[in-house]
């Protein structure tokens, strides 16, 4: 585990390589959208404008320099540089290429022995079918807690606990994960939903597993940013899952 709390974004950003530009953007209730000529790219949009921006729109900036902005201390501005750094990352060309392509009915657990685990879910989310049936406990932990689930400042009490932990993919917009996976050494830990990237580099900040999705149908998406339209965004897009080797 590497010391330097921006390290994981700098491995992040040091991929996105290539003179693509950045040609449209899009902010909705609650998904940030970066559009290049050819790819594109989400991330769940992160409420949070106190600080200002590094830049006033990251439309026409090269990819790579977009890609930068994912370590902003403005979070709206972090979730578009997150999902430029998607539109790099997570495309159906690169999925095959990792071989990482999965069915929609194969969860971020598949092959996992849930029986008897402590499973903490990081972000309010129902995790793998089952998952309530056979741990032997399971805490969801949140930033806006819901009933039932502890908030987000228990982290440093539970993970330490954990066999298992998985963690929503906007704690790299929100720059918590850093901290997450220090308190989750213990445990197998996986990063999941449309925010994460389809980047191996990912894996030697104590990650196991990341699991996401690229965007196909540009067309629908930008319909469901727009209209801040509920439900999964993977009917728009390509789903992976990459194991660390």
């Amino acid at each position: 585990m590497r010391n330097d709390f921006f390290a994981m974004y700098d491995a992040l950003c040091t991929g996105v390589t290539g003179e693509e530009k950045i040609e449209k953007t899009i902010t909705g209730e609650r998904w940030a959208y970066a559009e290049t000529a050819s790819s594109a790219g989400i991330a769940m949009f992160t409420a949070g404008s106190t600080i200002a921006p590094l830049h006033a729109t990251l439309e026409c900036m090269s990819l790579d320099e977009a890609a930068q902005s994912v370590k902003s201390w403005n979070l709206e501005e972090a979730s578009l540089g997150l999902a430029a750094v998607n539109a790099f990352y997570n495309t159906p060309a690169r999925i095959e290429a990792f071989s990482a392509e999965v069915s929609m009915d194969v969860f971020y657990t598949d092959g996992i022995d849930l029986r008897g685990k402590t499973v903490a879910l990081i972000g309010h989310m129902h995790g793998p079918k089952g998952l309530r049936e056979q741990a032997k406990k399971v805490y969801v932990l949140e930033r806006e807690p819901q009933e039932g689930d502890y908030p987000d400042s228990a982290c440093d009490w539970i993970l330490p606990q954990c066999d298992l932990v998985i963690i929503t993919g906007s704690a790299l917009i929100n720059k918590t994960l850093p901290h997450l996976l220090e308190l989750s050494q213990n445990a197998l830990t996986i990063l999941t939903g449309p925010s994460v990237p389809l980047c191996p580099e990912l894996f030697d900040f104590g990650l196991d597993r990341i699991a996401g999705m690229a965007v196909t149908d540009r067309t629908a998406m930008h319909v469901r940013v727009q209209k801040g339209l509920r439900g999964s965004p993977y009917g728009e897009g390509m789903p992976f899952l990459l194991k660390k080797r």
